[in-house]
């Protein structure tokens, strides 16, 4: 069974992958700013504490509790993001920088955490969005959040390139419309193919298996525009 870190596990998509993971007997630290709804499971299988990876005591606090309890990451899932909606000229750099400091700050500081506790064998996911990538179609009022998930695509192909000889493996998958509370507040009214939980099985298979045939790639999961 393998050790799994996931961001972003209040709702939507990482919190049903945090209960399939542990549903399988993996072992789960399932990190959100909000930890009641995973911790109302009482899974056995799932820890869980109050975690804002824009915080940096909060980075300090994975830290130690990484070191003291959760010595070896098999799988990181970089899932939780911070959506903007707001056009362009009436966005403030504040509220754009919040959007970097969790989309890509966030996201580079918990994978240089679990990295050293990674094995070669190791897979690190990060999810992006159909908006992050280049060619794709685009959106009013997504300019901080679509170009921060466009910058972690670039990170994972460097991240992928710096430890290509020692592992782990990192992948990022551009996701298209899901039916999640993020996606009702970007498009109002949109009704998404696929579920919080199809996607998440989706996800939780490729983080299991899919760094025997990926490394340093993105994958358009997608069926659907938006």
């Amino acid at each position: 069974m393998a050790s799994i870190i996931i961001t972003g596990s209040s709702r939507g998509i990482g919190f049903e992958m945090a209960r399939l993971f542990a549903d399988e007997g993996h072992q789960v630290l399932a990190l959100s700013r909000n930890e009641k709804p995973i911790a109302d499971l009482a899974h056995e299988n799932i820890k869980t504490f109050s975690f804002d990876l824009a915080n940096t005591a909060d980075l300090a606090k994975l830290e130690h509790y990484l070191a003291d309890d959760f010595p070896t990451v098999d799988v990181l899932i970089n899932n939780a993001g911070k959506l903007l909606n707001v056009p362009f000229l009436d966005t403030d750099m504040e509220s754009f920088e919040e959007v970097y400091r969790v989309n890509v700050f966030g996201v580079a500081a918990v994978t240089q955490l679990a990295i050293p506790r990674m094995p070669k064998t190791g897979h690190v996911i990060t999810v992006s969005s159909m908006g992050g990538v280049q060619g794709s179609m685009k959106f009013p009022g997504l300019s901080a959040y679509s170009s921060s998930k466009a910058a972690v695509i670039t990170l994972t192909e460097l991240w992928a390139e710096e430890f290509k000889e020692t592992g782990p493996s990192f992948n990022v998958l551009a996701l298209g419309a899901v039916q999640t509370e993020m996606l009702e507040e970007a498009f109002p009214g949109y009704e998404a193919p696929v579920t919080a939980l199809e996607m998440a099985s989706y996800i939780k298979d490729f983080a299991l298996t899919g760094n025997k045939h990926f490394n340093g790639k993105l994958l358009q999961v997608s069926s659907s525009t938006p």
